[in-house]
Parts: structure tokens; sequence; C-alpha cells
């Protein structure tokens, strides 16, 4: 299987910048009934722009990857990088927003002020901060919701508040922590639409866990296929679909087989149990 790197040379093209990148991962997790093996020797890198999915069966440790990028977690062993510096150094410069499964915002503050927290946070001048939360509001296609609160809005609404919040400091990375799952197919595949088509005007590098196929195949550049705890890859997929997607592209034979190779992976994982 040829590597995203090997693709780029062989098509005459720049291999993408290496942005997130792991080499020989394993995390352990000490437990009352013994140590409990989360991630096992995770090899990937992650160029800059890539839009890269994450699916396994729950307990996989998707989540558990996602974090250590965060600098949430502490791996046992292995190195982790991200731009080029550690988790916590780039967690310290910013580097990257978090979306996680629920959207997190505080009911008692309007939807500008839940967007506008890390900026003040951050220490941001007024001015801008105005500026910012305008910008990511038009980008999630919220605009003139500013004023509302969160329980005023739709379950599909919120969580395009809490990517707003998470693009409001212009991070480079988006991790995103299957943002999408508690929602009806209708909502979700309209925000896999709009999701893709916020990556397309961003350029931004996005990681994403899902436990859906139908989604990782339609939104990734790459897909990464992990098997049960202890969470190993499987199979790492480049997609050859197009940059632009309508969903219609979802009942074409390159879809089917993408998916069927997702499928296959998953089955591989669970050849180890």
């Amino acid at each position: 299987m040829m590597t995203q790197k090997a693709v780029a040379q062989a098509a005459g093209a720049a291999p993408a910048r290496t942005v997130i990148s792991a080499e020989g991962l394993n995390l352990v997790y000490e437990t009352n009934d013994g140590p409990v093996q989360a991630l096992k020797d995770v090899d990937l890198e992650i160029g800059k722009g890539d839009f890269v999915s994450f699916i396994g069966p729950s307990g996989c440790g998707k989540t558990t990857f996602l974090r250590v990028m965060a600098d949430l977690e502490t791996p046992t062993s292995g190195t982790v990088l991200v731009n080029g510096v550690t988790p916590e150094a780039a967690r310290k410069a910013r580097a990257y927003g978090y979306v996680f499964q629920a959207a997190g915002l505080y009911p008692w503050r309007t939807i500008g002020g839940n967007i506008r927290l890390p900026l003040e946070i951050m220490g941001y001048p007024k001015a801008e901060q105005a500026d910012r939360v305008q910008r990511v509001l038009e980008l999630v296609e919220l605009s003139g919701f500013e004023k509302k609160y969160p329980w005023q809005l739709s379950g599909g609404m919120q969580q395009r508040a809490s990517i707003a919040r998470a693009l409001a400091f212009d991070a480079d990375i988006l991790l995103m922590d299957e943002p999408f799952g508690a929602l009806d197919e209708i909502v979700r595949d309209h925000l896999n639409e709009q999701l893709l088509a916020l990556w397309a005007r961003t350029e931004k590098t996005i990681c994403f866990v899902t436990h859906s196929i139908p989604e990782a195949v339609y939104l990734s550049t790459k897909i990464v296929v992990m098997s049960p705890r202890p969470g190993r890859i499987t199979d790492i997929i480049e997609s050859p679909l197009p940059k632009e997607r309508p969903l219609e592209i979802r009942d074409s034979p390159e879809f089917l087989e993408i998916a069927h190779r997702v499928r296959e992976g998953l089955r591989a994982g669970h050849a180890y149990d």
C-alpha cells in the first residue's frame, strides 16, 4: 500500500508538510483491575490540509488518540508531534481547536458570548473579538444568531456554534470528536455538507472521529481504521474521491469500493480478538 507521501511523489506533486505525526505510540491506563492498553504501536502521519477520519468500534482508542494530540492524555511510550513540537507546546501555541461530542455551550451565555469565551481568556481586544465572532458565525452559517441562547437553537445549530467557537482563534488544526453522532440522519447529512464546504474555504487540517462508515468515506482524504482495544491501526485508506463531493457521490462505485475496504479493515481488526 502506497503512503500519502509516495502517492504525491508518484504524481509529481510535492508532498504535504507533515502537521501531526505519531511513532510507536502506546498508552496504558492503570485501573483497579490492572493495566488496560488503550493504544498499541500507533504510527501515523497527517499532512497539512488533510481531512482524516478515525473509525473503529467503541473503546478502540479513537478519542484517546485525539486527546493525546490535544495534550489531554499522556502516552506511556512513543512520540507524538503537532506542528513539529510536543502536544503540550502545540496547546500553549494555540495550534488547534477542539470540538467535543456534545456542543458544551454555556446556557447562561448567548451564542456570541460562547464563541467569544476563548478569545476573552486569551486576552484579545474587544474590537477584535467582535470581528472574529462575526466572521466565524458567517463561516458556519449562523449570522444573526449571535444574541440567541443555546436553548433557542436546534441540536445541529448548537454544534455549528461549537465549531465556530473552535475556529474563533483561527488555529490551523481542528480536532473533532464525533460531533454529529447524536443528530438524526437528515441533519447529519446537511452538516457533513457544510463541514466539507467549511474545510474547502479554510484549508484547515481536520482530524475527525466517527462510528459511521458513510460519514468517514464522504468527508475524508484519508481514513484511519482502528481495531478493538488495544487500539491499533489496521488500515490507512487514501481516498481517490474529488474534493468537491455532492451527497449523491455516496451511490458511486468508487464510494462503495472505499466503504467496502473500511468494512474489511474493521473485520480484520476483530480478527485479533
